[in-house]
Formats: C-alpha cells, sequence, structure tokens
C-alpha cells in the first residue's frame, strides 16, 4: 500500500471561524442547520458535508452563500470523505460547539479555529482521509501575571466571565 501525507491549507475568510470535524451520515448537513439556527439565529454560516459512499457529494446548508461556497471549497481541498465544515461569521464556535459536538452524526471535531489552519490528510490508493490539523503558531512564551490579567480582563469584557 502506498501511503502520502499532504499538507492543505485552509483559507479563512475575514471575520470568520471554522469547525472542521468528522462524521458519518446524510443528514448531517441539515442537522447542523439547526444546530447553528436555533443556538445563534443571528449567525451567518455554511455549512459542507463530504459524502462517502454512494453519489460521493458535497452536501450543502447555510444562511450565506459566500461562506458555503467557502465550505465547499474547503472541503475540495482536503478531499476527504465523511468530513464536515462550518464556517461562521457574528458568532463564535463556543456559542455552538456543544450543539454541534452532541449533534447524533457527529464523530469527532479536528479544530475550532480562526487562525491560520492546515490540515494535514492522508491519501492511500483508496482516498484521502484527515489525520490531523495544524491550528495557528507554536508557543511563544509563557504568561506573566500582567497577561493572566489581561486575559481576565478580555473575558469579561467579551461577556464570557463575570
Amino acid at each position: 500500500m502506498n501511503l502520502e501525507i499532504h499538507p492543505v491549507k485552509i483559507d479563512i475568510p475575514a471575520g470568520c471561524n471554522i469547525i472542521l470535524g468528522q462524521t458519518h451520515f446524510i443528514k448531517t448537513a441539515e442537522d447542523l442547520y439547526e444546530v447553528i439556527a436555533t443556538t445563534v439565529p443571528q449567525a451567518h454560516f455554511g455549512i459542507a458535508f463530504t459524502e462517502a459512499s454512494g453519489p460521493c457529494l458535497i452536501r450543502t446548508e447555510g444562511n450565506d452563500d459566500e461562506l458555503i461556497k467557502g465550505c465547499i471549497t474547503a472541503l475540495q481541498a482536503i478531499g476527504a470523505g465523511h468530513t464536515f465544515c462550518i464556517l461562521l461569521r457574528d458568532a463564535y464556535p463556543i456559542n455552538i460547539l456543544n450543539q454541534v459536538k452532541n449533534c447524533p452524526e457527529v464523530c469527532s471535531i479536528f479544530c475550532a479555529t480562526a487562525n491560520p489552519l492546515q490540515v494535514i490528510v492522508a491519501s492511500t490508493s483508496q482516498g484521502w482521509g484527515i489525520l490531523g490539523v495544524i491550528d495557528g503558531f507554536p508557543p511563544k512564551g509563557i504568561e506573566t501575571e500582567a497577561d493572566q490579567q489581561e486575559r481576565r480582563e478580555l473575558l469579561r469584557k467579551i461577556g464570557y466571565k463575570r
């Protein structure tokens, strides 16, 4: 068996976050749509899901055509079956991540980020599969007391802590 490993750079539109995961059923796109629309009604989002059998189509949902197209582009570049992509604007992954994880079709989450993203895929004669992701950059140091204070203030300013 011939195995190759490929890095795939994913372009995330300005002001967006991406959630990338593995799933297993054609109902995924519709169920993820319901999760997002009912959890954060003001969110703009696109969803795409790659089938791994039958017609092997990329199935889509969402309320923003640009973000739907961005999901399609990402999944075409990745080339793996049973993968879903959500691009999210006017909301953050923290707003929906637990609900996405609890969606019956979702097997795992590879990342939820706005950072520069590379997906590491492996290819064999059967197809492509995701091994993992490179999310952002490596650590540059350890936070100081001033950094801790800044972090705590930010979380309170944006409403995630009291």
